[in-house]
C-alpha cells in the first residue's frame, strides 16, 4: 500500500468513526508517520500521539479474545453473576496482572473485582 493511499484511508477512517480500522493503519506505518506527522489532520495526529505514547511506555493493545474476555468479565458483573465471574476470572488470570486492564473495566467489575482480591483496590 502506498504511503498516501495509507493517509488517505487513516483519515478517512477517522472521519467515519472508525477507530479499529484507524489504529490498525497507525500502527502498520508507524514509523513512516513518525517523519510524516504533519500529514495528518487534527484528529488522526491526536490518535497518532496517543498510540505513539502507548507505544513508547511499552504497553501493547489488548488482542481481540482478551477484549472478548474483559466484555465477558464486564457482562458478568453488570449482571452481578458471581459464579461466571468467577469461571472467567479462573480462564484469564493473566488478563487481570495487566495494569492496563483497569480501564476496560466497567465500574460494576472494578468494584466486584476489587473486593475479591483479584485486582488491586485504586489509590483514589
Amino acid at each position: 500500500m502506498d504511503s498516501y493511499e495509507c493517509l488517505r484511508k487513516i483519515q478517512t477512517a477517522v472521519d467515519e468513526h472508525d477507530l479499529v480500522s484507524t489504529r490498525i493503519y497507525i500502527e502498520e506505518n508507524l514509523e513512516w508517520l513518525k517523519d510524516n506527522r504533519h500529514l495528518l489532520k487534527g484528529n488522526a495526529r491526536e490518535l497518532f500521539d496517543f498510540i505513539l505514547a502507548r507505544n513508547d511506555k511499552g504497553e501493547q493493545p489488548l488482542t481481540r479474545p482478551e477484549i472478548m474476555a474483559v466484555n465477558a468479565i464486564n457482562a458478568y458483573a453488570k449482571k452481578f453473576d458471581l459464579r461466571g465471574l468467577k469461571l472467567s476470572i479462573k480462564n484469564h488470570a493473566a488478563l487481570l496482572l495487566k495494569d492496563e486492564i483497569r480501564q476496560y473495566l466497567n465500574t460494576d467489575a472494578k468494584i466486584i473485582l476489587e473486593g475479591m482480591g483479584a485486582i488491586e483496590k485504586s489509590q483514589n
